[in-house]
């Protein structure tokens, strides 16, 4: 199973190691592509009228410079993975919780929204 992490914190954040660990479990064949700084309240924006770059941080690791948590899945789905796309996108583990109304902004419930948009099961983690 090829699994795609995301978040909303950062790819530098405490919660995505955590989250990787938990995908370590489940697959060897673990992507992480998530924005280079925080992006929490980001909701499902996609970045518009300018171009956004990968950097490359680790082995099948890289943050997505301005980008937006959907961003990165879309990044990750069709460009690093486009020969064959995640089966599971996970998106968190978010510092925060996202309850109730939140929910709707939420930049992590956005990654794995996009995950399930692009045909892949989707579970956000706060």
């Amino acid at each position: 199973m090829r699994i795609l992490i995301t978040n909303d914190d950062g790819v530098d954040a405490p919660g995505i190691a955590i989250m990787a660990d938990i995908a370590a479990a489940l697959s060897d064949d673990v992507w992480i592509v998530a924005p280079d700084g925080n992006q929490s309240g980001a909701g499902h924006r996609f970045t518009l009228g300018r171009e956004l770059s990968l950097e490359q941080r680790g082995s099948r690791r890289f943050a997505v410079v301005g980008g937006s948590p959907a961003d990165c899945v879309v990044a990750g789905m069709t460009h690093l993975l486009a020969g064959r796309p995640a089966d599971l996108v996970l998106s968190g583990v978010n510092a925060g919780q996202n309850l109730g109304d939140i929910v709707n902004c939420s930049g992590t419930a956005a990654g794995a929204r996009e995950g399930a948009l692009q045909g892949a099961v989707g579970i956000a983690m706060s």
